[in-house]
């Protein structure tokens, strides 16, 4: 698949089909993070996927948000901060949500690749989804993705919204400066 058709295609799907996708195209999915940008080398993040409906279920409740029930699967995210924070200090944290981020995103684009759906879920109740998940003290849980096949249902996407244009966000060698430097002519 071409990368601007997957960048461009991504959405966040809140209404899932019953029929249940490859487990194997999960795991690919995960395996895509690996390939993120992690500070000194250090992977922090853990994955748990979770194919147990009355898990699911409890996830769900955990995050009050009732279309992570429908899904076949749900991966949860996680970080191990330990590595990170010895390393780097006070910056560790810092490092640990943009490598998260970087990771989150390869996966998001993989499960698109593949024709799934998704939703990044970052609303829920910490201490319920690592009570759900036997989840230790000391690891942070950054995000669930329930994922499966999109219901053709109605409403079963959150519409796109129209993206920002490149002008009102991009700048040059200066904060709000939006004009490039013209190139100075040589003479021949």
């Amino acid at each position: 698949m071409d990368i601007d058709k997957v960048i461009q295609g991504r959405k966040s799907v809140r209404h899932f089909s019953d029929k249940k996708p490859n487990w194997r195209d999960i795991i690919e999915c995960v395996d895509a993070t690996r390939y993120a940008p992690m500070a000194g080398n250090s992977f922090s993040l853990r994955f748990i996927i979770v194919d147990d409906e009355k898990i699911i279920q409890k996830l769900a409740e955990a995050a009050q948000q009732p279309f992570v029930g429908e899904a076949k699967y749900v991966v949860v995210v996680c970080t191990d901060p330990k590595l990170t924070i010895n390393a780097y200090e006070e910056r560790g944290d810092k490092y640990l949500r943009q490598q998260a981020g970087a990771a989150i995103e390869n996966m998001l684009l993989a499960i698109e690749s593949k024709n799934l759906k998704t939703c990044w879920v970052g609303y829920f109740v910490d201490s319920l989804i690592k009570e759900a998940l036997k989840i230790p003290t000391g690891i942070e849980v950054e995000g669930m993705f329930p994922i499966g096949i999109e219901s053709k249902k109605p409403g079963s996407s959150i519409r796109k919204k129209n993206k920002i244009n490149i002008n009102n966000i991009l700048f040059f060698n200066k904060w709000k400066n939006k004009k490039m430097k013209t190139p100075r002519k040589i003479d021949v």
